[in-house]
C-alpha cells in the first residue's frame, strides 16, 4: 500500500453493505415475487373457483376477517417485497433525475444489477453502456459502478441512520 490508502471493496465496505446486496439480490428477488404471486393466483383458482380479486371482495363484502390465516401472511409476505422493491425503484429514479450524475449512475445500475437479463460479463455491460457513455474503460466502469451504489446508498439509507435521527428529531419531535 504505497502513498495510497487502502479503499475497501463495495462488498466490503459496511457503508454501502445492505445497497450491495439488495443490488445483487434484485433480479432474483423480482423472479420471486411473480413466481409467488402467480402462485397464490393458481391456488385460489383451483381452491376457490375464483380470482383473488373475487376472493377477498366477497370475504370483504361478508364482513370475514383474514387475520392470522396462511393467506394474510402470504399477502404480507408479497406486499413487504413489492415495498421493498418500489422503495429501490423509486430511490434509482430519484437518483438518475436530481443527482448530477444521475443519467450515468442509473445506466451503470440498470446494466449491472437491474436489468430484466443479466449480462454474463463486465465486457458485455461495457459494450451495453456504449450508447449512454462514450469510452469508457473497464477501471471508469468500476470508479463509476462504486459511486453510483454509494449515491443510491445515501438515497434509500442517508436519512434512516443513526446519525441522522438527531436532526430529524430537531425538524419533527416525536408527539407532534
Amino acid at each position: 500500500m504505497s502513498g495510497k490508502m487502502y479503499e475497501k471493496r463495495p462488498e466490503e465496505d459496511a457503508r454501502y453493505h445492505d445497497t450491495w446486496r439488495l443490488l445483487k439480490k434484485y433480479r432474483d428477488v423480482i423472479w420471486s415475487l411473480e413466481v409467488s404471486v402467480q402462485q397464490v393466483k393458481n391456488q385460489f383458482r383451483i381452491d376457490y373457483d375464483c380470482s383473488i380479486e373475487d376472493f377477498l371482495e366477497s370475504v370483504y363484502m361478508a364482513g370475514a376477517d383474514l387475520g392470522g390465516t396462511d393467506i394474510e401472511n402470504h399477502a404480507r409476505c408479497i406486499e413487504r417485497s413489492y415495498k421493498m422493491l418500489t422503495l429501490l425503484e423509486n430511490s434509482v429514479n430519484l437518483l438518475r433525475t436530481h443527482h448530477q450524475s444521475g443519467e450515468v449512475y442509473y445506466w451503470i445500475l440498470y446494466y449491472s444489477f437491474l436489468s430484466p437479463q443479466k449480462l454474463k460479463n463486465v465486457e458485455e455491460i461495457i459494450e451495453a453502456l456504449h450508447p449512454h457513455i462514450r469510452d469508457i474503460s473497464f477501471s471508469t466502469y468500476y470508479r463509476l459502478r462504486k459511486a453510483a451504489v454509494e449515491a443510491l446508498s445515501s438515497v434509500l439509507w442517508g436519512f434512516s441512520s443513526q446519525d441522522t435521527l438527531h436532526s430529524l428529531d430537531a425538524f419533527f419531535p416525536v408527539g407532534i
